[in-house]
């Protein structure tokens, strides 16, 4: 018996190796967003992905200047009575050095053990393709979609999404739609449909420990002045107690706790932690007392160092009492907690622990808000059975340890749920050298992507 999607599935196996050439030409293109210097290949990017989406016959399409970096939009309005789904992506992407780990050139990209190597292919050129091929798909058997599709891609996720909240604010009209999907986030595991639910936040500090106008000879000096970088050891040692639990005062007074069944869904995942250990050649998994690994990473606050600076670092000896020390602070935030709330929580109490002779200077640097999707909205079940039929196996909610503060803005100014649906590998090295896609991944995201359209057109 004859599907109705038979037609749109085989067509996109008949263009799978063309949906990868059309993927490669694209991230040929050097569009890193943190670089003046490619200014010029971000509008390029912009632009070549504008006119692929015009020739997929979109009802309109366009290049939206920002104060930095230019985003595209395309829309295909098939009945105003029919949902209307907003795809979101970006198409900038991260600096590519150091250059010399990379197995082949980071803008050449090149195809090897079933997956794509190169800079942009998964972070989140491939992951918006995706979206561009299902569309491509519909639009060249059925001739449009089954439901009203928009995509808003971005230039500037990769800085942070500085100008993201005033372009959905001036284009507000433009991206009204009923749901919200995102393709920039990682299964669970290889062969595991995943919906990611769940986001943590950020808040990032300088720290500096004042003490001295200048080095200090230690002989003459030591033991009898503060020592700055002392007072800061002693001062992050103290921010977590011995359960693991972080001491600064008020820090988990808006924390919101797990449910029985969130965690038993959790507990549920086939999670092999030597496994994840191993990845970065850890020994041993540590942290907060009483909650698992993946609870601790996914739904807990953390603070942590994530860089010390103090004094001599050079070859050999030299006898100083550092004029001052200073350390990089980041908090992973939960729901319901407010960076700047956390802020000055983590300054108050900096200040307030300081020894004698020291002065603390906090400086709060950015900040993003942790996203918690609405799952009992129908659409999530919608969507992980899109996912379920395209990959052949059941779908699981899953949570990210890391922060994509564009998500809640999304989320938070178009009211509407914000589907998750990625198709990265959580080894594929998105941020550093040899960034890899996997090819049946993106085969079978992009029938994901074909399903979910037929499912929304259906509900």
């Amino acid at each position: 018996m004859t599907e109705p999607l038979d037609p749109i599935l085989r067509y996109v196996d008949e263009q799978r190796a063309r949906f990868v050439d059309e993927l490669v030409t694209w991230c040929r293109i050097p569009s890193i967003s943190s670089s003046e210097a490619h200014a010029a290949d971000m509008r390029r990017s912009a632009e070549h992905l504008r006119e692929r989406l015009s020739r997929l016959g979109a009802t309109s399409t366009a290049v939206i200047d920002t104060r930095l970096h230019p985003a595209v939009y395309a829309e295909w309005i098939v009945d105003p009575k029919k949902p209307t789904l907003l795809v979101y992506g970006h198409h900038d992407v991260q600096p590519s050095e150091p250059l010399s780990e990379w197995r082949s050139p980071p803008f050449e990209p090149a195809v090897r053990d079933g997956r794509l190597w190169g800079r942009g292919v998964v972070d989140d050129k491939g992951q918006v393709y995706i979206h561009v091929n299902a569309v491509e798909a519909f639009v060249r058997t059925k001739g449009a979609p089954p439901i009203n599709v928009k995509m808003i891609v971005e230039g500037e996720e990769e800085i942070g999404s500085v100008n993201l909240d005033g372009l959905l604010r001036s284009h507000a009209d433009r991206l009204q739609a009923d749901f919200v999907v995102v393709s920039d986030t990682a299964m669970f595991g290889r062969g595991i449909p995943s919906l990611c639910v769940g986001l943590r936040g950020i808040a990032y500090f300088d720290v500096t420990v004042h003490a001295l106008s200048m080095d200090a000879h230690s002989g003459s000096f030591g033991g009898g002045i503060a020592n700055p970088a002392n007072a800061l050891a002693r001062m992050i040692a103290s921010l977590h107690d011995e359960s693991g639990r972080i001491t600064v005062p008020g820090f988990y007074d808006r924390v919101r706790e797990l449910t029985a069944a969130e965690r038993a869904e959790i507990a549920s995942l086939p999670f092999d932690e030597r496994e994840w250990l191993a990845s970065v050649g850890g020994h041993a998994a540590v942290g907060e007392r009483g909650y698992s690994t993946l609870e601790r990473i996914w739904t807990r606050p953390t603070l942590d160092v994530n860089g010390l600076d103090s004094g001599w670092q050079g070859e050999g000896s030299k006898t100083i009492i550092p004029a001052r020390a200073k350390a990089k602070l980041s908090c992973r935030l939960v729901p319901d907690q407010d960076p700047t709330e956390i802020a000055a929580l983590v300054e108050k109490h900096l200040v307030a622990i300081a020894p004698p002779g020291c002065r603390v200077e906090v400086r709060y640097l950015h900040g993003g808000r942790p996203y918690l999707a609405p799952t009992e909205h129908p659409v999530y079940e919608i969507a992980k059975r899109a996912f379920s039929r395209a990959f052949g196996a059941r779908t699981v909610f899953i949570r990210e340890g890391g922060s994509i503060p564009f998500v809640r803005t999304i989320a938070d100014r178009t009211g509407k749920p914000c589907l998750l649906m990625g198709f990265g590998q959580p080894d594929e090295n998105a941020h550093a050298p040899n960034e890899w896609l996997d090819l049946e991944n993106y085969h079978l995201g992009i029938k994901s992507a074909v399903y979910l359209y037929d499912e929304l057109s259906r509900a």
